[in-house]
């Protein structure tokens, strides 16, 4: 199953013309540092919560690095959620010298 990938510069046009973004880590992880706008599910509780996922568009998920979301999106797409893997994750936003928000957003 071929997974869509996309760099932080796309993430950013993606994010810009309104596309939801998934941060699939850990609480402690997405709280000290995500990318704004980000809602948290983590990946354990992502097969509970497969109807939080628009299916109408392609979704964005980002995790540290890049492999929960991948294994997120490969989950995901059994459902009908066109899942897009953010490659190198929240670490390769960081790189591209792009902001990221401490603690916790409301949903």
């Amino acid at each position: 199953m071929a997974i869509r990938e996309v760099g932080p510069e796309e993430l950013e046009v993606a994010l810009s013309d309104g596309a939801p973004l998934f941060d699939v880590r850990l609480p402690d992880e997405y709280e000290s540092g995500h990318v704004s706008g980000a809602r948290l599910i983590p990946l354990p509780e992502v097969p509970e919560r497969v109807g939080d996922f628009p299916t109408d568009g392609p979704v964005y998920l980002i995790c540290r690095s890049g492999a929960r979301s991948l294994r997120a999106a490969e989950f995901l797409a059994q459902f009908g959620v066109e899942g897009v893997n953010v490659a190198g994750g929240t670490l390769a936003w960081v790189r591209s010298g792009r902001p990221v928000i401490a603690g916790s957003e409301p949903a």
